[in-house]
Parts: structure tokens; sequence; C-alpha cells
């Protein structure tokens, strides 16, 4: 069979491995985009059905294209993205080849590239982009095994496979991870009638919106966005923020206030009992914490640049403690409690098995300096704090493309 040979390689077709295929091309760059499924298939098969954009539509976007049929100031839906994404292909026109999936990369002998073996046949590149994503391999811990009893089996999955309350067993859902995709989550069910119990673990709460702007503006203007990646990387903590609804603010104790019962971190499971660390309280404490301190830092912005922005003093109300958090539930034996299911929004790791490359550290991590990798030739995009805070989101990964396409230009 012959071996097809092409410039760059780009891995993936989703909002990374587009935006690299728009910057080689504005360089005049030629390169294939080789995509095992459909463009932005993790958005079309691994997210649930009424997920939302959690930020507005001016936000979470690459900068060539609005989100047709959305406000700029709301929030698309799922399905609305997975057509944005296509539309935004088209727009580009990035050779895209869908239904390819790369099993192997290999550094050719002579040492003048790379040769991947894919699932139709084998490609030659001078340059490969891995834009695979940060959403690789999802987490499931192993603490709670599949049969917990004689009589009780508990459906268990992660977040990522998750679509609606309609696919699981009746009674009540154990959600452990309370990030974006938990919180959310956790909401989505207490409203659609089930018992729902929410583990919050340390977490990020940003406002919706503050003084008639939203969180990522707030993040744009006090460059927070742009924070770089720290040497050793920071020790990442999610953040709690929503755009369903309309979007708003994340508040654990509202939702206790509507039926969710809180919980700490999910520490260990035997007999049927899953106990919880105490820091439940604590974790609430930390959450509120980064709340008002946004707040601070958005009243002094707008004192600094003398903004006409309307004062909004209801924002630091703070709801009070539920009885979940004055009297913490530390264990929980899930057959009296009725819980027939858990749902893991406890985040991914990265999957990077078919780079045959010495490119990762003891830990299997990327060793790169902003995407350009130890290895000539192999770059990484899309991936958590790539270069900076917003390296992984929509909104951020262009600035990353375009840094790699300069590299790989200068290297022709």
């Amino acid at each position: 069979m012959s071996v097809e040979k092409v410039e760059t390689l780009i891995v993936g077709g989703g909002q990374a491995g587009l935006a690299m295929s728009e910057q080689l091309s504005k360089r005049g760059l030629p390169h294939l985009v080789v995509e095992r499924h459909r463009i932005a298939e993790r958005w079309r098969s691994e997210r649930w059905d009424g997920l939302h954009a959690n930020g507005p539509a001016w936000h979470d976007r690459l900068s060539g294209l609005a989100i047709a049929g959305v406000d700029p100031d709301g929030f698309a839906t799922r399905d609305q993205m997975v057509d944005y994404f296509t539309a935004y292909a088209e727009r580009i026109a990035a050779p895209v080849r869908c239904g390819v999936t790369v099993t192997a990369l290999h550094k050719k002998p002579d040492g003048t590239g790379f040769r991947a073996e894919t699932s139709q046949g084998a490609i030659e590149a001078t340059s490969v982009v891995a834009a695979t994503g940060p959403f690789q391999r999802p987490i499931i811990p192993s603490l709670v095994p599949t049969q917990t009893g004689p009589e009780t089996k508990i459906v268990q999955m992660h977040s990522n496979v998750y679509h609606n309350s309609g696919q699981l067993p009746d009674g009540a859902v154990l959600v452990i991870g309370a990030g974006s995709s938990g919180a959310q989550i956790a909401d989505e069910l207490s409203r659609a009638g089930r018992r729902v119990y929410l583990s919050v673990g340390q977490h990020q709460r940003p406002p919706r919106r503050y003084r008639g702007r939203d969180f990522g503006w707030w993040f744009r203007v006090q460059g927070l966005w742009d924070v770089p990646v720290s040497d050793p990387p920071a020790r990442h903590v999610t953040i709690a923020v929503s755009g369903a609804y309309g979007g708003h603010t994340i508040d654990f104790r509202r939702l206790a206030a509507h039926g969710v019962t809180l919980l700490g971190r999910a520490a260990v499971f035997a007999d049927g009992v899953m106990r919880f660390s105490p820091d439940l309280a604590s974790n609430l404490a930390k959450g509120d914490a980064s709340y008002l301190a946004l707040l601070d830092a958005a009243d002094a912005y707008v004192a600094r640049e003398g903004l006409d922005l309307p004062e909004e003093p209801a924002a630091r109300i703070v709801e009070p403690d539920p009885p979940c958090v004055i009297d913490p539930v530390l264990q929980l034996n899930l057959h009296d409690a009725g819980i027939t299911a858990i749902i893991w929004a406890t985040g991914f790791t990265l999957d990077f098995g078919w780079l045959k490359v010495d490119a990762f550290n003891e830990r299997g991590a990327p060793v790169h300096r902003r995407g350009v990798a130890a290895v000539p030739g192999l770059y990484f995009l899309g991936l958590p704090w790539l270069s900076r805070r917003a390296s992984s989101f929509i909104f951020g990964v262009e600035q990353d493309a375009a840094h790699l396409a300069d590299h790989i230009a200068a290297r022709t």
C-alpha cells in the first residue's frame, strides 16, 4: 500500500485542530486534519443533552465566526456548538478527513519527520500537531465495585456518557464532583424530580454576571485568562460555572435549599457504605472566598478605570448554611439511601498512547514549551495550561495555534 505524504498532520478535528488548520492556511502552509469520528465528536456524543456552553456566545467561540442563532449574551446548546464547529470548518475550508484513527506515530528512521499508522493506511509528515484536546480518558476512581451487595447493583458512569435522567434506573443518584459538569448535572437531575446527593470538593465559584458583565469579561480585563503557566504547574482547581437555564451563578447552598444533599469529598467505600471527608464546610468557604475575591477585584477595577457600571451589593449576600452543612453526612449506606446510580464528574486524564516518541516525562505528561515539544517537528495544542490559563478553552486556543504555526513556518 502506498504511503501518503503531507507537510503537517493535525490529529484531532475539534476546536484545537480547526484553529490550527486556520492558522496554517493563513500562512499558506499545506496540511491535513484527521479525525477519528466526526468534527466536534466529543460535543456530539460525550456531552449530556441539556448542556449549554459555560460562557456567553460572544465569548466562547473562535474569533472569526459568530455562533448562528444565539444572542451574543446567550449560551449555546450542545447541538448549536456542534453546528458551529461544522460551519467553522466549512468557512475556513479545513482539509478534514473524518473516520481516520491514528493508531501509532513514530519518528522516521532517517530523521526527516514522522510516520503515522492509521485506520486508512500510513501517512508521513514533516510536522505533527497533537490536537486531541484535554478530555481524552475519563477518570473514574476505583472506589465502588459495580456489585455493592447481594440485592443492590449500582449503575456507575462518567459524566461523558451521561445524557439525561431517563437513562438512569429509578431511585436516588449520587453525583461525585462539583465542577461545572457535576454541579449542572446534579441541578438537572434535581429539577427532573430525582433525589440527588452531591459530593463537593475544592472549587472556584465565580459569579455568572456582576455589575452587568459576565465573569469571562472580568477575567479578560483583569488579565486572568492570560496568567502564564507556572513551573512547577499549579494544582488544578475546578471552576463551577453554568450556562444552563439562561446562565446563573452556581450556589451550592441554593442547590441544597432545592433538595440536593451536599456531601464532602468521597473518601472510602466498604460494605455498601460510602464515607466522606469532613471538609464540606471548608470547601464551600474556599469557593465563597474565590467568589468574593473576584467581586473585590472587579470593584477595584471599576474604581481604577472610572467605569459607569451599576453597583450590585446583593451579589455579596451569602445564603445561610443548610442542615447538610451544619450537620454533615459523613457516611451513607447507598442501599438505605435508595441510591441506584453514581455519576462520576471527576474529570479526565491525557492519553497519548498512540504517540510512540520520547516526548514525555516520568509521569507521562508531554514535555513542551508553549506547545513545542522536545522532539523536533512535534507539537501539542489545546491542553490545559499549555501556555496560559485560557489555552484549553475555545476562545483561548487560537493564540497558541498562531504561535505553533509560526514555529512550523520557520522550519519549512
